[in-house]
């Protein structure tokens, strides 16, 4: 099994493929929390539970390896501030640790416009690549269910676990095609 994480200080998203079909997914929302240690507690609590339910002697399956989202690197048009920038970079090293040191394993960072490629999952110029992402897990993966808000629009968490999920299945792809990162 493939656990995908997409790391955010604000929502992350969690998902486990097998075969390359999905199997679970969750987010934990963080937003109300202000403080970078109680995200990364928080943060550390849910890889604690997904070790316990995912892992020997509690699956047939265990969670063999970790991908996740690698932070952006550069600056574009409209992104992030250096400063934002700087703290997904330092939270996202804080998680990857947090992985490693509750399943022994070391996870792998995946970029996410490679992962969308290797899902096949084209985002045009002017596009928003998370709406993209979402309606291609929607019409790709039935185990995939969303709660839309009155509005008519998935609610947020929801990107994060179709990220998570993309990461997920490009961790699958990459393994069984021996694709280079």
């Amino acid at each position: 099994m493939i656990l995908g994480l997409d790391i955010s200080t604000s929502i992350t998203g969690f998902a486990i493929v097998a075969d390359g079909q999905l199997l679970w997914c969750d987010s934990v929302d963080l937003r109300k929390l202000k403080d970078p240690f109680d995200k990364a507690e928080k943060i550390k609590e849910k890889i604690l539970q997904i070790y316990s339910e995912h892992n020997f002697p509690n699956s047939s399956s265990p969670v063999e390896h970790i991908y996740i989202e690698q932070p952006f690197k550069f600056f574009k048009k409209g992104g992030s501030s250096a400063k934002t920038m700087a703290i997904l970079q330092s939270f996202n090293g804080v998680v990857s640790w947090l992985t490693y040191e509750i399943f022994g394993k070391k996870p792998k960072h995946i970029d996410a416009g490679k992962a969308r490629r290797i899902c096949e999952i084209k985002v045009l110029r002017g596009q928003n690549a998370k709406k993209v992402v979402m309606n291609h897990v929607l019409a790709e993966e039935p185990n995939f269910k969303v709660e839309y808000t009155r509005f008519g629009n998935p609610k947020q968490h929801y990107f994060d676990q179709a990220d998570a999920i993309v990461i997920a299945k490009a961790g699958y792809k990459v393994l069984k095609n021996n694709i280079d990162l």
